[in-house]
């Protein structure tokens, strides 16, 4: 069987700084928009030898980057001139609780002043390679 290739890609861009818990929730938070508003990119519904049923999940790989504050907000600059699809997670939603207060949280900053913690992207791969130029693979 040949590999299954993707002209698309999902990535998260996470700021270097983060302690492990917040990248964890951060990377959790980011993806399911894409899942939501990108409903081609979740494959069919897992089910196991027993015929247990689970949950689908994304047909593709998510990779995971890591950067500076700084290469954040350059790569957030260039997923805009690009015009990809994103999500993104400020420093602010840590101290709030709810959806609501999220969506206020970020709405209250001006676009070039978002303390950004993190962006997911979905497009075509060679526009999110170039804006991820840089970035270094999580570890």
């Amino acid at each position: 069987m040949e590999p299954i290739r993707f002209d698309t890609k999902i990535a998260v861009l996470l700021r270097d700084d983060l302690p492990t818990w917040q990248r964890l929730n951060v990377t959790a938070f980011l993806v399911s928009g894409i899942a939501a508003m990108h409903p081609e990119t979740i494959g069919e519904p897992y089910e196991d030898a027993d015929g247990t049923p689970y949950l689908p999940m994304f047909r593709q790989p998510v990779l995971v980057f890591e950067g500076s504050k700084e290469f954040m907000a350059t790569a957030h600059a260039r997923v805009l001139s690009r015009e990809i699809p994103h999500s993104v997670f400020t420093q602010d939603l840590f101290a709030t609780g709810n959806d609501r207060d999220n969506r206020a949280a970020v709405r209250a900053v001006e676009q070039a002043e978002l303390d950004l913690v993190g962006l997911a992207l979905f497009g075509p791969k060679n526009a999110v390679d170039k804006a991820l130029k840089g970035a270094k693979m999580h570890h």
